[in-house]
C-alpha cells in the first residue's frame, strides 16, 4: 500500500525519524545553552534524525542508509547501558531495517526522479 507514492513503511519510520529529531532537539537544546561537554554532539545527531526524515520522504536513497546508520549507532552505544536499553534499540534497528529494505521500499527509493 502507498500513500502518495511513498510506501506506508517508509512514511511511517520517516515520520518517527522527523518526531524524534524535532523533539531531541528541543529536548536537548537547554543542555546546549548550559554548555554541556556532549551537547553539541548531542544536538547534531538529533538534527541527523530530522534530515533522515525529511529525505527519507523526498525519496532519497541515502536517507534511508543514515536512518540505518543513525539506529545502528544507538543499538552501538546502547551496549554500555541497561540491557533493556540495548534490546529496545535492537528491535527498532530491525524494524526499521525491515520497513526500509522491503522490495516496495527499495523501489520507491531507486526511482529515477528521485533527489541524489
Amino acid at each position: 500500500m502507498a500513500w502518495n507514492g511513498r510506501p506506508i513503511a517508509v512514511v511511517v519510520v520517516a515520520c518517527l525519524y522527523l518526531l524524534v529529531g524535532v523533539a531531541g532537539l528541543i529536548g536537548h537544546f537547554p543542555e546546549l545553552l548550559a554548555r554541556h561537554p556532549d551537547a553539541f554532539a548531542i544536538e547534531a545527531t538529533e538534527a541527523l534524525a530530522l534530515l533522515a526524515g525529511l529525505f527519507l520522504l523526498r525519496g532519497a536513497n541515502w536517507a534511508r542508509w543514515l536512518a540505518l546508520a543513525w539506529m545502528t549507532f544507538h543499538v552501538i552505544l546502547s551496549i554500555w547501558h541497561p540491557m533493556r536499553e540495548l534490546a529496545i534499540h535492537a528491535v527498532f534497528l530491525v524494524l526499521i531495517a525491515w520497513a526500509l529494505l522491503r522490495r516496495d521500499s527499495a523501489r520507491y527509493f531507486e526511482r529515477p526522479n528521485a533527489p541524489a
